[in-house]
């Protein structure tokens, strides 16, 4: 399959958030209609490029592996697809959820990270669920649960906090920064 793309963008070797963070800028060039391929190397980045896209009004046209390499292409929106880009409104910081721990307060921790991060070390009791397949997956989430999302640095979670709520949770956090600034404690797997 041959896409023709009007911008190639370089994020080969670059982790979460900083691919869809240069996607971002290098999308404020194109012209609406004009088609951007990006080559990542990240395998989170496909769910990233995607949710990012969806939120935004962009189109997210598809992507091809090529060995290492994720060509993922977008299309930019014109100016009546266009959404402006939303944040999360519940927001908590990691002190505060370290202080809902130590307190043992009832809540349910998300992270939406891909399964090799979330191996590596994760918050003792969280729920791994990443960003990709949390579509298909709202079913295994209680919706009264009081629900605190967290990725690596505050993206993934922002974007699937946003998926939650208008899936109809109603007690959904964005914890920021993320496990990237995590000093808790951590479980492998």
């Amino acid at each position: 399959m041959a896409v023709t793309a009007n911008r190639v963008l370089d994020a080969k070797g670059l982790a979460c958030p900083m691919p869809i963070v240069k996607t971002k800028k290098e999308m404020t060039t194109l012209e609406p209609g004009q088609v951007m391929e990006i080559q990542a190397t990240d395998k989170g980045s496909t769910a990233d490029i995607k949710a990012w896209a969806e939120s935004t009004g962009n189109q997210y046209l598809g992507t091809v592996t090529e060995g290492d390499t994720l060509k993922h292409y977008l299309r930019k929106a014109t100016l009546e697809e266009e959404k402006p880009e939303k944040k999360h409104d519940a927001v908590v910081t990691l002190e505060d959820l370290k202080n809902s721990i130590d307190g043992n307060e009832k809540i349910t921790i998300l992270d939406v990270r891909e399964p090799a991060e979330y191996a590596f070390g994760h918050i003792p009791g969280a729920i791994n669920i990443p960003l990709g397949e949390l579509e298909n997956r709202f079913e295994e989430i209680d919706k009264s649960e009081n629900l605190h999302v967290i990725c690596r640095t505050g993206s993934r979670s922002d974007l699937a906090a946003q998926q939650l709520t208008a899936k109809g949770f109603q007690h959904v956090k964005n914890v920021v920064p993320g496990m990237k600034d995590w000093k808790g404690q951590i479980e492998s797997k």
